[in-house]
């Protein structure tokens, strides 16, 4: 193929409020697809593979990976070089015996037009292209947030029939097929989001019983207890400080709360305490941050199932899809402040 232009996002340096696309630059630099993975082989024979990167993930957890922040899950990002998240690549070059040119993978890449790689500590996995189901959706609905859905709602709340569910950030990557996950087994939903038309979208397409914009609620406590008169059996929080407040004061006995996400935190720096928690004693209610990574046990029935659902038309998956890697900053930053309507992808390269 020769030499070909590599267009790469870089991260600046560490930040601590919420990101701007001026944290992140564009720079364009030159790759010999033929020959930098020989170079590469012949000074180790590492199983490196070279990627054409396809479709890039813009996730909430990225914001904390901008922080010089060790002592967490996920190393933070290194200066000056590229951005890394979930991707659907396809396979140009290969010295792994377990993948070959032309090959889909899906796993993390750095958010440029061609990554160098090597498969083990990537977490690459190979995808079969379905004419049934787009590529991009092995970042959502088949990917990392669509698992984290699965395990939080499944393995954390461990849900019955006719159970009251509320789930914020709801028409979001994860939110929105918690929502349908929960209907599908019986119970009754409502989610929150932050537009009219997100509102919409969770009741007229996604199927909720119910949704509200909480912009538009002044008092949280008081518009939870108006569609949860019985109160709320499950809370899948994406969001965290307030909204969490007002769903502790009206848990049922018991309830279970799966602490997903803190996204109405990232801006602060000193976040707002709770003042309900005294609820956990005497409603004996469960509350449990997780990662997903907790049960990859379960990650090939999750794929049987969502795959199942999809295919029967049980479920549907939302996409706000940015064309070019340009656009990558500006979608990520969009992220904070709710701009993305779904699983917020970026295009690099068509198939």
């Amino acid at each position: 193929m020769g030499v070909v232009e590599n267009k790469q996002v870089i991260f600046r340096d560490y930040i601590e409020t919420i990101p701007k696309e001026t944290d992140m630059v564009l720079k364009v630099s030159q790759i010999e697809i033929e020959t930098e993975i020989e170079i590469e082989i012949e000074i180790e024979r590492s199983g490196q593979i070279l990627l054409r990167n396809l479709y890039l993930s813009c996730d909430p957890y990225m914001r904390g990976r901008m922080r010089n922040f060790h002592a967490s899950y996920v190393p933070p990002f290194v200066p000056g070089q590229p951005l890394k998240g979930y991707g659907v690549s396809q396979v140009v070059n290969s010295d792994s015996p377990d993948f070959k040119p032309g090959d889909y993978v899906t796993g993390i890449t750095g958010w440029e037009q061609y990554s160098l790689v090597r498969p083990t500590q990537q977490h690459l996995r190979k995808i079969l292209p379905d004419d049934d189901i787009p590529l991009s959706f092995h970042l959502g609905l088949l990917g990392m947030p669509g698992f984290t859905a699965y395990a939080g709602f499944f393995e954390v709340c461990t849900p019955k029939k006719g159970e009251y569910v509320f789930v914020s950030a709801a028409s979001g990557a994860v939110g929105q097929l918690v929502g349908q996950l929960a209907k599908l087994h019986g119970c009754y939903v409502v989610g929150s989001a932050g537009t009219t038309q997100k509102v919409d979208l969770l009741k007229n397409k996604l199927g909720f019983d119910e949704a509200f914009n909480y912009k538009d609620e002044p008092n949280l406590d008081a518009t939870l207890k108006r569609y949860f008169p019985q109160g709320i059996d499950i809370y899948f929080d994406n969001v965290g400080g307030d909204m969490l407040d007002a769903a502790l004061g009206n848990m049922r006995v018991f309830g279970r709360i799966a602490a997903c996400g803190m996204v109405s935190l990232h801006s602060l720096s000193d976040p707002q305490k709770l003042h309900n928690l005294y609820n956990l004693i005497p409603k004996r209610i469960k509350i449990q941050g997780f990662l997903q990574s907790d049960y990859l046990e379960s990650f090939p029935r999750f794929l049987e199932h969502v795959t199942s659902y999809y295919r029967q038309g049980k479920i549907v998956y939302i996409e706000d899809m940015n064309e070019g890697l340009e656009s990558a900053p500006s979608a990520l930053v969009g992220l904070f402040s709710g701009k993305n309507v779904g699983k917020q992808v970026i295009r690099v390269a068509h198939q």
